[in-house]
Formats: structure tokens, C-alpha cells, sequence
């Protein structure tokens, strides 16, 4: 990880919460460089565009996106007319659309080709939904929501499926490796489960077989997040704690702990699985070894709790 700003710069860390601010870091020195402003509400989620150029911001009934090569302080592209707390952003992996989630049960794909501000699909679901995934092959869309259910979306079929991993729980958090060969979620009582994924090539849809279900924390249960590589699985928690589970025999390999981080709210591997970052209710983010556990740089500067980072450290071809 080297460099200090946007552009052309491999490194780009971003982290915002509930003090309205949108930071960014040079993730290896710790200092801020940057800070944008988002007075409407809280920041729920971020996320890079594909090609570094913007960062899709998610709040309350909108979705902004700031331009992360120029110091513009004001949203470039702004998406409204949304019910209620959008909880969830990402984008194809050409940058085609984006696809968000959010408490007014829905799914939306916003075309990023065109110029209308309108979005072009809905996905229906009947709970607020806490988190949404795409799946490698870009063609299918799992969705988790606050009734306990991971609907999955088959975007060239228009038709979904779910599976409810446990009843009167909530889904938190959704991850599938980069491989597209195993899926975990997340609940809010701290359980982890794991499936493994066969199918999902042309128009074979995914097929899903739970493999592992464990507590993987005590208290209610934020994020989970494979590793670029596909060995490592990350889980964040109410219980202080960032936890790193090797995805070979799902044994614990790392406890992140600092005692003043309450919850810990998000987390982003670095593209050679090496080190993690993580975002935390003590208004901080901090760069960790997975290896050692070790915190290897802190950023502070936010003055309320840190919910989302955005970061990516590898060159865009």
C-alpha cells in the first residue's frame, strides 16, 4: 500500500458515519487529505465505482455520488425519491449499474449509462432489507432482510427464490467469495453461516448447500466479508471484536479486540488479504494484521461513530 490521494493512486480509503462527514485517508500514513460534507443524513454504506473515478455515498432516502478525482465538495450525481434509510450500495463490475438496498423492502438497479436518475428495476421484498450481494457472474443478486430471509434474484430470469436460515432472526450481512464458490451470512445473534455455490454459469442458476453454521459471536452480529483470496472470512459484532475464520475448517485464526471500539460496524481486506481495516463505534477506523492481530495505523479525525469504508489498493487496468 503506498500513495496519498484519488486518481490515478492504486490506494483510496474512504470512511463516514454519523457525523455527516465523508473522510478520505492516505491509508498508509493515516492522515486525512480530504473531507466532503453530506449534511442531509448519516452515511449508511459506501462504495468505489469500478473504475476509481466516484464514491456512491448511501443515506437516508438517497444515494450521492462524489467525484474522487477532484476536490468538488458537492455530489456530482445525486439519486432521491427513495423511501426511508438506503442501507446497502454496489455496482456491476464494469460499471454498467449500481444495485442498492434498502428499509423500504426493496432492491433497486440504477443504469449508470444513461442519464436518468430514475432507476430501472425493482426487486420486492417483504421486510426492510439490511444487505445486498452480487454474485461474480454479475447475473444474480442475494438480498438479505430483516424477517430472516436471503432471497436470491435472478437477473436474466426476473425471478427469485430464498432460503431462511433461522426464523425471527435478522440478516445482517452477506458475503460471496471472489470465486463465486461460497456465500456466508450474518445474523443479528452473531451466527455465521456458510454455503457452498455450484452452478451460476450461462443460464445454470446458483445452487446453494448450507455447509457450516456457527456462533461465530456472542452478541449481535454486523458483517461478514471474504478475503480477495478465499481463505479468510471476517466477522464484525456488537462485541468489540473483528474475528478472522480460515475458510478451510471455519477454525478462528485472529481476534481483532481493541476495548473502546463498541461496535464494529464494517471492515475491507486489502487486495493481497494481508491486512484489514475496520470501522468502529469509538469514531475511529484502524488498519490491522490479520496475522498478528496487531493494529498497524489508526485513522481518527470523525466525531461520531464510523459505520462504512470504502477501500480499494490495487491498480484499475
Amino acid at each position: 500500500m503506498s500513495g496519498s490521494k484519488g486518481g490515478n493512486d492504486p490506494v483510496i480509503l474512504a470512511t463516514a458515519g454519523y457525523d455527516h462527514t465523508i473522510r478520505f485517508w492516505q491509508a498508509h500514513t493515516g492522515i486525512c487529505y480530504r473531507t466532503v460534507q453530506h449534511p442531509d443524513s448519516q452515511v449508511n454504506a459506501l462504495e468505489i465505482t469500478p473504475d476509481k473515478q466516484m464514491i456512491a455515498a448511501a443515506g437516508y432516502q438517497h444515494i450521492r455520488m462524489y467525484d474522487l478525482n477532484s476536490d468538488n465538495p458537492n455530489p456530482v450525481v445525486n439519486y432521491d425519491g427513495i423511501q426511508k434509510n438506503v442501507t446497502s450500495v454496489g455496482f456491476h463490475e464494469e460499471g454498467k449499474w449500481m444495485y442498492t438496498g434498502g428499509e423500504d423492502n426493496t432492491v433497486r438497479i440504477w443504469d449508470l449509462r444513461t442519464r436518468s436518475l430514475q432507476c430501472q428495476r425493482i426487486f420486492q421484498a417483504n421486510a426492510p432489507v439490511n444487505c445486498v450481494c452480487l454474485h461474480p457472474n454479475q447475473g444474480e443478486i442475494f438480498v438479505g432482510d430483516q424477517n430472516g430471509k436471503i432471497h436470491i434474484w435472478d437477473l436474466k430470469k426476473d425471478s427469485s427464490e430464498h432460503l431462511t436460515p433461522e426464523k425471527d432472526t435478522s440478516i445482517q450481512s452477506i458475503s460471496i467469495d471472489p470465486m463465486g464458490t461460497m456465500m456466508s451470512a450474518i445474523n443479528n445473534k452473531g451466527t455465521c453461516y456458510i454455503w457452498t455455490l455450484s452452478g451460476g454459469r450461462g443460464t445454470d442458476p446458483v445452487k446453494v448447500h448450507l455447509k457450516k453454521t456457527f456462533e461465530a459471536h456472542s452478541k449481535y452480529g454486523i458483517k461478514c466479508l471474504f478475503s480477495p483470496d478465499s481463505t479468510l472470512l471476517a466477522t464484525t459484532s456488537a462485541d468489540q471484536t473483528c474475528k478472522i475464520w480460515r475458510t478451510a475448517d471455519h477454525t478462528l485464526m485472529t481476534e481483532l479486540k481493541e476495548n473502546t471500539q463498541r461496535w464494529v460496524w464494517d471492515c475491507a481486506f486489502s487486495g493481497d488479504s494481508q491486512y484489514i481495516i475496520t470501522a468502529s463505534s469509538d469514531n475511529m477506523a484502524r488498519l490491522w494484521s490479520v496475522e498478528t492481530g496487531d493494529v498497524k495505523k489508526e485513522y481518527s479525525g470523525h466525531q461520531k461513530a464510523v459505520v462504512c469504508l470504502a477501500f480499494r489498493d490495487e491498480f484499475v487496468q
